[in-house]
């Protein structure tokens, strides 16, 4: 069986593919992986064959003045590439697995289409849910692509021999995606629709760097501050740091794609680069991060208290489900107040908290990416019968 995995969008939305493309391989499926060029040496680390689709996603990977892949000026471009490159890598595969920028997953459904293969499409949490919406809401989204996206898109369907298609954000999305998250961290609620698996988060088995060792080994448990692929929360590492240091706490600062720095020399901060989550998680007295799906999973299951900012519109649920659950605070973004974070602070560094996270820790699912590999395979086979005898 082959499979091609296309994703458009930050390491938050490309490393749950990256987990599904490990555990199909381990069940003897070939796949066949399409992002940005961003993943090239993600995707080699683990073996998966990656055909670069598009420009770069991460702005330091960029030509000065290229613009992202989801700037609407580019979404024709963008648009023709996918279906210019996702048919050759498709040649010969048995399902299509996609999720991230919206118009690359249509793309890589009309390739599915014509080659009568199943899609599936996966979001990160519920609120992005096609049955998450009103019905109103919905079909202001579908109005919204349409206009923004279809005339690309049907010009490069019937360059493929395929009929225009309207209300592209559920033909995207479908009516049933999967959903990728945890049932204790992320629950349907009553009326939404989707095949939960559990996260897809691959484990990490990667030693800490030996400076970063001696650092947390030199004093108490610090206060980990980072916010992933996020650049609308490029001030907050600001605040975060006075608050931590106003409690006679160490600062653990982590650079990120907006690259941030520490203020000063002092040595109660230490900054660090791409690093093992799951191996520092379980060393820091509080994680501080910006709502990804993959940061909260991860700190989750480690059983750190969490203080999440909520930093765009469509990223907030699981700030919210942090502080639902009693293992954190939210906060609003993109740059919260020196005081809301001291007294968010004084919440996730309550030895309450600390022991709710440490039972919340114990409900969450490790095997969501072999769940749904073992889905996925099923539902091929379904689809081809067997050869007779």
């Amino acid at each position: 069986m082959r499979v091609l995995i296309s994703g458009c969008g930050s390491r938050g939305d490309v490393e749950p593919l990256v987990t599904l493309a490990v555990r199909l391989r381990e069940l003897g499926a070939e796949v066949q992986m399409c992002a940005p060029p961003d993943y090239v040496e993600r995707c080699a680390e683990v073996g998966v064959p990656l055909v670069p689709v598009g420009r770069p996603v991460r702005a330091g990977a960029r030509e000065p003045g290229v613009l992202p892949p989801g700037a609407p000026e580019v979404a024709g471009e963008v648009i023709a590439e996918q279906f210019d490159r996702l048919p050759a890598a498709a040649e010969g595969c048995d399902a299509v697995v996609a999720t991230g920028l919206l118009p690359t997953a249509v793309a890589a459904r009309s390739v599915a289409e014509k080659l009568g293969v199943p899609y599936f499409y996966t979001v990160l949490c519920p609120d992005h849910l096609p049955s998450a919406h009103t019905p109103e809401r919905r079909a202001q989204y579908n109005e919204g692509v349409d206009r923004f996206a279809g005339a690309a898109v049907n010009g490069q369907r019937a360059l493929l021999g395929l009929p225009p298609v309207t209300n592209l954000f559920d033909y995207g999305y479908t009516d049933r995606p999967w959903l990728a998250a945890d049932p204790v961290l992320a629950p349907l609620r009553p009326g939404e629709e989707a095949v939960q698996t559990g996260a897809w988060i691959l484990p990490d088995e990667r030693p800490l760097p030996p400076e970063l060792e001696e650092f947390l080994n030199a004093g108490s448990p610090p206060v980990y501050v980072g916010f992933g692929s996020s650049l609308k929360t490029a001030e907050a590492d600001k605040v975060a740091i006075e608050a931590i240091r106003a409690q006679g706490r160490r600062v653990l600062l982590s650079r990120g794609w907006a690259d941030l720095a520490l203020p000063d020399d002092g040595d109660d901060c230490f900054s660090v680069g791409e690093v093992n989550l799951e191996a520092l998680f379980a060393r820091v007295a509080v994680a501080i991060h910006h709502d990804g799906a993959g940061t909260t999973h991860v700190a989750t299951k480690a059983g750190v208290p969490q203080i999440v900012v909520r930093h765009i519109v469509e990223q907030v649920y699981y700030s919210d489900r942090v502080a639902e659950l009693g293992i954190g605070a939210a906060l609003d973004g993109p740059t919260p107040a020196f005081d809301a974070l001291s007294a968010a602070l004084a919440t996730a560094l309550a030895p309450e908290t600390r022991t709710r996270a440490a039972a919340v820790a114990g409900t969450i699912r490790t095997d969501g990416a072999r769940a749904a590999a073992e889905l996925l395979l099923d539902a091929i086979s379904r689809e081809k019968p067997a050869v007779p005898a």
